[in-house]
């Protein structure tokens, strides 16, 4: 259950065709508001039941911050009808395998098994959302399996750089709190306030459930509500997030970490959500800068100019608020504002000149060639049901979203590059190695 830094990605993929197809799907409701996304495919004997909850890291109490990743772990420990640590073993007992991941936006679980136990994983989602145990000794126990894993992800070189972007990006939304939380405020959670975040946002009227794969759509509507109907409906979450004010003025910090050696230049931007036009405008902007080695970022800083070890431009998506953010390692004695320099000049055309024909062309190319890697597997097609109904309102983007991507036009990627990345309207972090005085 393990994620990596900026971006969050199923890793075991059952392979599919490799060219785009119109995704078939069909949707239903269940009387206590379960969302329900069915896609029959009958090319592999390979089934997903997944569920994607709409709490994350966002979703916290004042001093409760990491909940939702702490339940990421914590629905694994069992249920009334499975006993204490049997859960991780019946899905491979049964040629299945499983993972779960958590954002600060949703948390989603899901199985892969072959189709003819379509049932099982049914049952076991199931019984995730109707009585799972929620006791102290669950508890104690995934306390110890966080911090090792906070220790692994986040105390490793580099890995506090998106905690730091987040605690200067955001002033007032929860996104400025690491999505795994702090350690002390999951050390003091009583079990009384596990259970009523369970109580609050793990009903089926706050979820969605995928099942895809080689499965007769028929009946396993039936099998659906005989598993799940049963779950009773909570209370409607309801937000009110505080709203951030807009930064105008360039902000310029430090941050420290024991474990590098090397600095970075990171400059971060806090930009519309990821379901708004300009949030897909930005990820062909980040894709122009730095998706892979011709990129107009790595060609001069890194290969022509050797001034960086590595350099990035990153959108990442969430529902409240993207962040764009640039980073760069030096090479040798470069200074930070060097490389922070360099990426800009680059931004500045952008902002003022149309990208070429080619290189527009060549964008194209990589969006579809990524549409087309997410679609290509039974695992792929179930996240991308899930994530596009919660968090995007569209689930038919998983047709449509590349026609979106091939309308955007070389002054769109033009006007939006001048209108959010200025930098007046950004931090700027100076990522430094902790010395013993710091």
């Amino acid at each position: 259950m393990k994620k990596s830094l900026l971006s969050l990605a199923l890793l075991m993929f059952v392979g599919y065709s490799s060219t785009a197809q119109k995704v078939e799907f069909e949707e239903f409701d269940l009387d206590n508001g379960l969302h329900v996304i069915l896609h029959q495919d009958n090319t592999a004997p390979v089934v997903i039941t997944s569920v994607m909850y709409d709490v994350g890291g966002k979703d916290r109490e004042k001093n409760r911050t990491g909940f939702a990743h702490f339940f990421e772990h914590l629905l694994f420990e069992g249920s009334e009808n499975i006993e204490r640590g049997e859960f991780m073993k019946i899905i491979p007992a049964n040629g299945g395998t499983f993972n779960a991941n958590t954002s600060q936006d949703r948390t989603y679980y899901y199985e892969i098994f072959p189709s003819n136990k379509l049932e099982l994983g049914l049952w076991l989602e199931s019984e995730r959302m109707l009585h799972p145990v929620i006791d102290q000794v669950g508890v104690d126990t995934q306390n110890e399996v966080v911090k090792e894993e906070k220790r692994q992800s986040y105390d490793r070189p580099y890995g506090k750089i998106l905690e730091e972007i987040g605690l200067n990006l955001f002033e007032v939304h929860p996104y400025k709190d690491p999505n795994i939380g702090y350690m002390k405020d999951l050390d003091a959670a009583t079990l009384d306030q596990f259970n009523a975040y369970f109580d609050k946002y793990y009903g089926p009227n706050n979820a969605v459930l995928i099942v895809a794969g080689d499965i007769d759509t028929a009946k396993t509507k039936e099998m659906v509500k005989e598993y799940f109907s049963e779950v009773k409906a909570r209370p409607e979450v309801v937000r009110n997030f505080p709203k951030e004010t807009p930064i105008t003025e360039t902000k310029k910090v430090k941050a420290y970490d024991a474990n590098i050696q090397i600095p970075a230049i990171i400059a971060a931007y806090r930009l519309p959500g990821q379901a708004t036009r300009d949030a897909f405008v930005l990820d062909m902007i980040s894709t122009y800068l730095s998706g892979g080695k011709s990129s107009v970022l790595y060609k001069k800083i890194v290969d022509q100019q050797k001034q960086a070890l590595q350099v990035q431009a990153v959108n990442l998506g969430q529902v409240d608020h993207n962040i764009f953010a640039l980073f760069a390692l030096p090479q040798g004695d470069v200074p930070l504002d060097t490389l922070l320099s360099e990426m800009d000049e680059e931004i500045k055309k952008m902002q003022t000149e149309l990208i070429s024909e080619r290189d527009y062309q060549k964008l194209q190319n990589q969006f579809e060639n990524q549409f087309v890697s997410s679609n290509s597997s039974v695992a792929g097609i179930a996240s991308s049901l899930a994530t596009y109904y919660m968090l995007y309102g569209d689930v038919n983007l998983i047709n449509t979203q590349l026609d979106l991507y091939k309308s955007i036009t070389r002054e769109e990627i033009r006007d939006v590059a001048a209108k959010y990345l200025s930098p007046n309207q950004r931090v700027e972090i100076q990522y430094l190695p902790k010395k013993d005085d710091k």
